[in-house]
């Protein structure tokens, strides 16, 4: 009797599958794992690092440490949960090593209020298809990103994790080692944060709004005078 062939590896995959064969060291069930989970950890990586270079180098180390511990997986908790809980942990010691400052940014239960106040107050002084439609959408999502970086260290890994990533609270709550109670009043006070920022960027814009000046406004002057030559004659 012929052996049952092994299905193949595709998009469909369950992660249970994958785990069981990456475990015996399939780098094509890793591969497919990776391109499965990419985004979910770089985003992770990105919201505590806020540099992109070092949080794809973060994901690299972070998908290492993963493929050598995978046959530990036991499945308690989701695949991307425990990825995610692998790839912030190795964000923060980088984050340690590049400033040599060990309380820089703090995911457990401790009080955070103070650190909270100052940097609240430092992103509340911060000064934002169709080709030009794809351009306002893309400006739209820059200043998005830029103002989810002016957040507090912990409040903006868990905003990405729970808005972006749209991960539960609970499962935020394992992959950051943080109570979830905490990921809900950290999440909450982000998005009010943001609305905060977001409302005084748009209020600034206000007096910017259908701008009509440069180049324009001197085309427009230039042909109304022309026409009343034209008149006078």
């Amino acid at each position: 009797m012929q052996p049952s062939a092994v299905p193949a590896i595709n998009d469909k995959t369950p992660d249970n599958e994958l785990v069981r064969r990456v475990a015996a060291h399939d780098h094509e069930a890793f591969r497919v794992l990776m391109k499965r989970h990419n985004q979910m950890l770089y985003r992770a990586a990105r919201s505590i690092l806020k540099n992109e270079a070092e949080a794809e180098d973060a994901v690299q180390e972070a998908y290492m440490q993963a493929y050598k511990a995978m046959g530990e997986f036991r499945g308690d908790a989701k695949l991307s949960t425990w990825l995610v809980r692998i790839v912030v942990n190795e964000s923060i010691t980088r984050l340690h090593k590049h400033t040599r400052r060990a309380e820089i940014i703090r995911l457990d239960g401790e009080d955070l209020q103070q650190d909270q106040h100052s940097s609240e107050d430092s992103m509340n002084e911060s000064a934002p298809e169709h080709p030009e439609r794809a351009a306002q959408r893309a400006e739209a999502r820059r200043l998005l990103e830029a103002k989810i970086d002016e957040l507090p260290d912990a409040f903006r890994t868990v905003f990405v994790l729970r808005a972006v990533e749209e991960m539960t609270v609970e499962e935020a709550a394992v992959a950051l080692g943080i109570p979830e109670a905490t990921v809900r009043t950290r999440f909450f006070r982000a998005k009010g944060l943001l609305r905060e920022s977001l409302s005084r960027e748009l209020d600034f814009a206000h007096g910017d709004a259908f701008a009509f000046a440069g180049g324009r406004c001197d085309r427009i002057v230039a042909n109304v005078m022309a026409r009343l030559a034209k008149s006078d004659t």
